[in-house]
């Protein structure tokens, strides 16, 4: 069993500073018990906490280090900007130059506005939506998280077509009222929906690789079904591809299913894991933002040269020959022979992938692509597993509705070695 005395001490003094001793409410570990384990440092596949334990981290950041931690490339990017200053609230030739990247290398892209975070992001590309629309309701799904914004913090409320339901304090009821939240992966919902709306509805907001609730992967006819009603309807389709853009492929799940948005947002990966974020779409919509257009958005930090180095240097080694099929290929490898032990043994769980993206769902169903489909009964025991991983040295998010993510700096021996004590784990769990 791994100490933390550090890690306590240090919380302890968290909890007098800051709400909860945490500055994102995941990182406090209310969902697995126990102390949140302060990091010191990363390199690669692994991370030190502040009592010198070394883990092999499926966190990531919560998937943007693609390329693992402190990257050399990165890092040679970042301290070479910072020797010229870290922000100046103007134009620099770094944000051409990763705007260009991004623009020549995705098909759905035409213009892009970098921003600070994907809740700004998201927060930006509804307002886009309703500027360009000239309407005020957007249709979003349970199960997706699009960030802290007033308007995506609802859920459903009783009956098929649902008014959003506000789920924080502080969130007015008139703004989530304009806010319709459907199931997903239900076809029936989104028509009448439609029906009932379709003169009103500014946009529909999707994760289209659904991670931030378990890992919900959607019919491809689902998706298609949106970019049909929302043609047909006047409406815009956002994809939220703050995850899965540039993670299961540069063009992320648009490209992976070749279907085009109207708007797309993207998150950190864009700036090797700074905090960036981006919304992008046509020239023509994109031309209705400020200074051009209507639209009125901004950011003091927005576009600043350390974050802009960074994702290029990230970017650029995305781009690299066979840099998805490697990483993929590494994943469901890792996968497969996970979930070939828990079909041998017959446990009841599943483990989902696309890309270099995977999920533990602790049920026998192997269709889980809703919400509703989660047994939320079930998260004791990713809660022991969770704690058995963390004494034997593998670090996954604290909550066993987050999603884990390969990076390319995995190495044979760090997938070997968490497979082990993954397996190991689950048997102490299963075979008591």
């Amino acid at each position: 069993m791994n100490k933390t005395t550090n890690s306590a001490l240090l919380f302890e003094k968290a909890k007098k500073l800051m709400p909860g001793g945490v500055n994102s409410p995941v990182r406090a570990f209310k969902s697995v018990g126990g102390t949140p384990i302060f990091i010191k440092k990363g390199k690669g596949a692994h991370i030190w906490d502040e009592d010198d334990n070394e883990y092999i981290d499926f966190c990531g950041s919560w998937g943007p280090l693609i390329l693992g931690h402190a990257n050399e490339k990165v890092e040679q990017a970042i301290v070479s900007t910072l020797k010229n200053g870290t922000s100046f609230g103007a134009p620099t030739a770094l944000e051409n130059e990763l705007a260009e990247l991004i623009i020549s290398n995705h098909f759905a892209v035409e213009k892009i506005r970098f921003v600070s975070s994907g809740t700004e992001a998201v927060m930006s590309a509804i307002r886009l939506a309703r500027g360009v629309t000239k309407r005020d309701k957007i249709i979003k799904f349970e199960g997706c998280y699009h960030g802290h914004a007033d308007a995506l913090l609802v859920k459903a409320g009783s009956g098929l077509i649902t008014f959003g339901v506000s789920t924080s304090a502080g969130v007015p009821n008139a703004v989530a009222e304009d806010t319709i939240v459907i199931a997903l992966n239900d076809f029936d919902a989104v028509e009448k929906t439609f029906e009932a709306h379709g003169n009103e509805i500014a946009a529909v907001i999707i994760e289209p690789i659904p991670a931030n609730n378990g890992l919900l992967l959607q019919n491809k006819l689902f998706l298609n079904l949106l970019r049909e009603k929302c043609t047909k309807n006047g409406a815009l389709l956002i994809f939220d591809e703050v995850i899965s853009g540039f993670r299961v492929g540069f063009e992320g799940a648009s490209g992976l299913y070749q279907i085009k948005p109207d708007i797309l947002t993207f998150g950190k990966i864009i700036g090797g894991g700074l905090p960036v974020g981006a919304y992008a779409a046509s020239a023509e919509i994109m031309n209705n933002i400020s200074p051009e257009g209507p639209v009125y958005q901004a950011g003091t930090l927005s576009g600043n040269p350390v974050a802009m180095s960074a994702g290029i240097a990230a970017l650029q080694q995305c781009l690299e020959p066979n840099f998805y099929h490697v990483l993929q290929e590494k994943t469901t490898h890792f996968v497969d022979e996970i979930n070939a032990h828990i079909s041998a043994n017959n446990y009841p769980l599943f483990v989902f992938n696309i890309g270099s993206i995977f999920w533990m769902s602790f049920s026998k169903n192997k269709h889980v692509d809703s919400a509703d489909k989660i047994n939320a009964d079930s998260m004791a025991y990713f809660k022991t597993l969770h704690k058995y991983m963390l004494d034997n040295g593998v670090y996954f998010g604290p909550s066993g509705y987050e999603v884990g993510f390969v990076s390319h700096a995995h190495t044979v021996s760090d997938l070997l070695t968490a497979k082990t004590v993954i397996l190991n784990g689950l048997d102490k769990i299963f075979k008591i």
